[in-house]
């Protein structure tokens, strides 16, 4: 499966060497890490450090100034023995020593460690070079791994601990991402402490300016892990052994002029080693360092760059050559001659020099390898191995060369990005890389969070996929607003709830409020480069949370995005975002966390996302919508509840997620349609209306129904989705065709779930199972495809995920042959688990003189009757027909969440007054099941079974009984009755069997 639009494969010219390009293998970097040292020292070499400055604190200050992980805590002897003793008792990272320690000098306490802890490193730190110098043969390391001096900064207790973790990380890092080497040779104790704090200082500031170029802080702080390793050298011997280790990873090399080969004291030996390296490597970069300015001559036969160790710039000298030869900073686009043509900053700039530059500039920098150390300074090294100077040597037409190379750096960019967080950077936005990013700071809220979490999984499940490998798989481009923009516009604007307050009154306050300002900047900046529609949503931190979804509780908007004027276009944006954020406080959400005994006060994060679809006549909507849930409350032979359920439907998904007419199926057995049995069901149960956004007026923006239109399907049968989605039906026959033929079109989805011309059945499985692994539970998708002709074309977008919640079936339900027979209501459908015995009220739809065109008119009726008994805490249970919830008036009651919040238990009467399916794709569901409120579906006996037949094994409402209880309100349609004692409902959700009994 494609993980996302356009990039369905991993750039195989990414992939070298087995090396994942994704920033995920940093994780594995520097996995040791100095957490404990044990500095041994006299009384008086102890004062004398602290005397210069505390060390403890200066080391902890180094580290948080250059955000480096957490700084070792320092551990303290005074004498050998002392130290011995604690080494016996406590593990360390790292052993410091002082040379002079009483009784045993530091070179013998170094060598007693050794032959205890042989691994432990032990590092020699001296106030002079006299004692730094160790006694015996100069190389010999039995007793110490190093020595320094002390120069009064404690800049080199940091170099000392980071060398340290090089050493024992290098092999390990080097094989798993290819982390580049430097290689300093210096045998002076007195030179290597002066130099290699300069050099990890130097290392550090280089590979923090190029973090910025990462995705958020995350990605910076990890690929901190990827900086250069720095390995030490004291003779030449050392030298050619490590080169010859890491021969393939050497990032440059640093070297003194004199220091020990064979065993003795080489004036030359510097030379020699480079002049070695060069022959071997003739692009490696080379310093050559030294007392005598006289080597500068041998330097510059090398071809290699040359500092004088006493010169008082050196620290200038050193950062220069980091800029110049190992690519650190700016790339400086240069003819030949040196004139300057180009500049990049980052990779996105570099990719656009790369198409305007000159192709001599181009051929020029890549046969002297500067493209490749570029990328090695940013730790892009699978990059950096596709732009080695041996790519430019190729027989090929220049401008393939350029094109190549801009597919090359256009890939890295693109795949870093996938499944990734991005911080929006106004600057620096790029939609074409950026498929999701996330302005501010805060939390992204749980619809986000789920979409980021799904984003991520898919990235790394997407080789694991087989049935649908071939069909592209995305979620649309995304932009989170994080919540500290909803707190920031709270406070700006002085808003606060107020009690009793409408939903109309909340949002016009909030549109007449301002968006804080850095908010308006960054909206702006992301408008000035979104094109085509664009949906505004909720994602408040409570949503999609295991058992208070709050689903469809909040505002959701689509915008054209069209208007030729960008005010218009950024005033619409505007608007939406607000009455998204107003919602918040409106009295479904209000109510559903009275429900969930939510106290705390919710805030609001938005999504911003491209839409799913395509243009037809003026119209723009998705080809298919839907919901699809891993478990089905509501399974008929041969499904079974793991095998899932789905409901489709032609246009955007508000047709499903509303409990509008639309197809359900199950993805495992996608062509048993019962609802679709006949002729007569198909022409009952088909889809009639479809919602589309109307693109005709991109300037006009209605709040209602989210900026949506709700069109006929008669209107579309001439634009492809229906004419693809929809059979052919010829009332002469009586007779239904799949396919599209003259005559009267009936959707009936054929071509995908009898004819398979799209896998969406093998789809949804796939994406269930993964959802279902990564969440650890149930899960619900909502999801949308843009449907081609060419199935290679079509897309199918990843809406939303989140967990449901299914019975609580630890619990031992047993109903017997009794409560059967004294029972006044029996579902052989029932969702939910357990004994229920608080019930002692029962509101009802009236049956006689029921008209379907009057639900609006009972659903506020039944929030009257609603609002007295939630104040009164006595839960009731509500029996109607047809779906409870739905948005369509002739399906069922078209109640919301605020006007049903006291309920205890549901029942969906399946009557002659109203003929629907039971919905399981709809927000209003997932609400109640996520609250555990039993959901019972009858089969009235008065329209379906005969009144006088016997209970057993039938499905049943005593009317009888409960008319003949005493009415405590009686509407116009509606009739609240209350029972003596609370009866019992039991739900058994093994068997879907429920009985309520007194």
């Amino acid at each position: 499966m494609k993980s996302s639009k356009g990039a369905g494969q991993r750039d195989p010219a990414l992939s070298a060497n087995g090396f994942d390009p994704h920033f995920t293998v940093f994780h594995e970097l520097m996995a040791f890490k100095v957490q404990e040292i044990l500095l041994v020292s006299s009384p008086y070499d102890a004062y004398i450090m602290e005397e210069d400055n505390s060390m403890t604190s200066r080391i902890i200050n180094e580290y948080h100034g250059l955000n480096l992980s957490r700084p070792p805590r320092i551990t303290r002897a005074t004498t050998a023995e002392q130290a011995l003793n604690i080494l016996d008792d406590k593990y360390f990272d790292l052993v410091i020593t002082m040379p002079h320690l009483g009784e045993m000098d530091g070179y013998c306490f170094g060598r007693e460690v050794k032959k205890l802890y042989p691994d432990l490193p032990v590092i020699l730190l001296a106030h002079s070079v006299r004692d730094a110098v160790i006694p015996g043969q100069e190389n010999d390391c039995t007793c110490v791994d190093n020595a320094y001096v002390w120069c009064c900064d404690s800049d080199i207790l940091l170099a000392i601990v980071k060398n340290v973790e090089d050493r024992l990380n290098v092999e390990v890092d080097t094989a798993k991402a290819m982390v580049r080497v430097i290689l300093f040779v210096e045998d002076s104790p007195l030179y290597r402490s002066q130099l290699l704090p300069m050099l990890y200082a130097e290392v550090v500031r280089q590979t923090q300016s190029v973090l910025d170029e990462g995705l958020n802080e995350k990605h910076r702080l990890l690929k901190m892990r990827a900086r250069p390793k720095i390995l030490t050298a004291s003779t030449y011997e050392q030298a050619i052994a490590l080169f010859e280790q890491y021969r393939q990873y050497i990032f440059c090399v640093l070297s003194d002029v004199r220091f020990p080969k064979n065993g003795t004291l080489d004036e030359k030996a510097g030379i020699d080693l480079l002049a070695t390296f060069r022959s071997e490597q003739p692009d490696l970069p080379l310093l050559l360092l030294s007392t005598d300015a006289e080597n500068r001559a041998g330097a510059a036969l090398l071809a290699a760059a040359f500092v004088e160790k006493n010169t008082k710039k050196i620290r200038d000298k050193i950062h220069d050559f980091f800029l110049r030869y190992l690519g650190f900073g700016d790339f400086i686009f240069c003819l030949p001659d040196g004139t300057e043509v180009g500049r990049a900053k980052n990779l996105h700039d570099f990719e656009a020099q790369l198409k305007t530059v000159p192709l001599e500039s181009i051929l020029y920098h890549g046969r002297n390898n500067h493209f490749c150390n570029w990328a090695m300074a940013r730790a892009e090294i699978a990059l950096a191995i596709r732009l080695h100077k041996r790519f430019f040597y190729h027989e090929v037409s220049g401008e393939i060369l350029r094109e190549e190379m801009v597919r090359k750096v256009h890939a890295l960019r693109k795949i870093r990005q996938q499944g990734v967080v991005a911080q929006f950077d106004r600057l620096n936005f790029d939609p074409e890389i950026m498929d999701f990013v996330k302005i501010g700071k805060g939390s992204m809220g749980g619809k986000a969070r789920g979409l980021a979490f799904i984003s991520s999984w898919l990235y790394h499940s997407g080789n694991r996929l087989s049935e649908a490998d071939r069909q592209t798989v995305t979620i649309p481009p995304t932009c989170i607003i994080t919540a500290d923009g909803f707190n920031d516009f709270i406070i700006t604007n002085n808003l606060s709830y107020r009690e009793g307050e409408s939903d109309d009154d909340i949002g016009a306050r909030f549109v007449q409020a301002s968006l804080p300002e850095w908010l308006a900047k960054d909206l702006r900046a992301f408008l000035e480069k979104t094109t085509g529609p664009i949906s505004v949503r909720s994602s408040s931190l409570l949503e999609d949370a295991q058992s208070r979804p709050y689903a469809g509780l909040y505002n959701t908007f689509m915008l054209v995005n069209g208007a030729a004027d960008f005010a218009i276009r950024f005033h619409q944006l505007q608007e939406a975002v607000k009455l998204v954020y107003a919602s918040t406080w409106y009295a479904g959400p209000r109510a559903f966390s009275r429900s969930i005994g939510q106290t705390v006060d919710d805030a609001m994060a938005v999504i911003i996302q491209r839409l799913a679809g395509s243009r037809y006549n003026g119209y723009f909507y998705p080809a298919i919508s839907g919901v699809v849930q891993s478990y089905n409350y509501y399974p008929i032979a041969p499904m079974s509840s793991q095998d899932g359920i789905a409901h489709i439907a032609v246009g955007f998904g508000k047709t499903v997620v509303e409990g509008e007419q639309s197809l359900r199926f199950s993805p495992a057995w996608p062509g048993h349609l019962p609802q679709f049995s006949t002729v007569d069901d198909i022409l009952a149960n088909a889809q009639r209306w479809m919602y589309c956004l109307d693109c005709t007026h991109p300037e006009e923006f209605s709040f209602k129904e989210g900026n949506l239109v709700r069109r006929p399907i008669d209107q579309a049968v001439d634009e492809r989705p229906v004419r693809m989605l929809s059979s052919t039906f010829f009332p002469e026959e009586y007779r239904i065709r799949d396919a599209d033929l003259p005559g009267s079109k009936v959707v009936t989805f054929a071509s995908i779930l009898k004819y398979n011309s799209y896998p969406l059945p093998d789809l949804l499985k796939e994406l269930l199972a993964i959802g279902r692994k990564g969440m650890g539970c149930e899960v619900e998708i909502e999801f949308a495809v843009d449907l081609h002709r060419d199935p290679g074309r079509s897309v199918f977008y990843f809406l939303q995920i989140r967990p449901i919640v299914t019975a609580n079936e630890h619990l031992q339900i047993t109903i017997n042959e009794d409560e059967r027979q004294r029972s006044i209501l029996h579902s052989l459908r029932a969702l939910g688990h357990g004994r229920y015995e608080t019930i002692r009220d029962i509101v009802f739809v009236r049956q006689e003189g029921f008209d379907v065109a009057l639900t609006k008119k009972m659903a506020a009726e039944i929030s009257r009757i609603n609002s007295g008994l939630h104040k009164a805490g006595r839960p009731y249970l509500l029996i109607g027909p047809g779906r409870w919830g739905t948005a369509d008036p002739w399906l069922g009651i078209p109640v919301r969440w605020d006007d049903i919040s006291g309920v205890g238990a549901i029942v969906e009467l399946q009557d002659c007054s109203i003929r629907a399916e039971p919905s399981q794709g709809s927000h209003f569901f997932q609400n109640i099941t996520s609250l555990g409120i039993p959901y019972l579906m009858v089969r009235d006996a008065r329209c379906a079974q005969g009144a006088g037949e016997e209970k057993e094994g039938k499905e049943f409402v005593d009317w009888e009984y409960i008319q003949g209880l005493g009415s405590v309100v009686k509407g116009d349609f509606i009739t609240h009755v209350s029972l003596p004692d609370p009866f019992v409902l039991k739900v058994d959700g093994h068997t879907s069997e429920a009985v309520f009994y007194p």
